[in-house]
């Protein structure tokens, strides 16, 4: 089922953000949930990059990112629309 978030609500009580991925949002000016929401996973995904110290964000972590802006587990998104998602990622990141 899909959730709204609160405009304010910070970045931790999401699920699937952790302190890590909460450290990368907040440096690339990403702190509240609403932000998350507006720019989206693939977005979102691109700016945390250069702040994530175990290299470029990997399929579970943009999973991750959107299921946080569902509100919902990222294993609970369908594999289709979590290929749709690598796939824009992909093709944004490529250069």
């Amino acid at each position: 089922m899909k959730r709204e978030t609160d405009n304010q609500q910070p970045l931790l009580s999401l699920p699937n953000i952790g302190e890590e991925m909460a450290r990368c949002l907040h440096q690339a000016g990403i702190t509240t949930a609403h932000e998350l929401a507006k720019i989206g996973s693939v977005e979102a995904a691109v700016l945390v990059n250069p702040y994530k110290r175990s290299g470029p964000v990997c399929r579970s972590a943009l999973c991750a990112i959107e299921g946080a802006i569902r509100g919902i587990r990222w294993h609970s998104i369908p594999k289709s629309e979590r290929d749709e998602l690598w796939n824009k990622y992909q093709l944004r990141t490529k250069g």
